[in-house]
């Protein structure tokens, strides 16, 4: 079983560059830092988006790096293109969710530290 659990590893390290330590929150929080990826997720929490769409919601980020952002996000099992266009799959949709989370969080922080 621990070898089934390096490999999921190893999958997960290898999509994103610069994540070395292999654990998977670790991995998560380097794919979601890298410019664009969080806006991007953030912008088809409600709906598919075409990647015309998404480009004008991400003010008009540069079309190659929106395309590698999404390359990335498919790759890791976050986001599918379908018919209707860019989309979580289940996988994006649990994220989605706990970045919902967090984002209410951060509004009673915010408010804490204005206290």
């Amino acid at each position: 079983m621990k070898k089934e659990n390096n490999k999921t590893t190893n999958k997960i390290q290898k999509a994103v560059p610069g994540s070395q330590t292999g654990r998977p929150i670790m991995v998560l929080l380097d794919l979601l830092g890298q410019r664009w990826t969080l806006r991007i997720i953030w912008e088809l929490r409600e709906e598919r988006l075409t990647f015309r769409q998404l480009q004008d919601r991400c003010d008009k980020v540069s079309p190659t790096l929106l395309n590698n952002r999404l390359k990335n996000l498919r790759d890791m099992d976050i986001v599918d293109h379908e018919e209707g266009g860019y989309g979580f799959t289940q996988l994006g949709e649990e994220l989605g969710s706990q970045l919902i989370n967090l984002s209410v969080w951060s509004e009673r922080w915010a408010k804490a530290l204005d206290d």
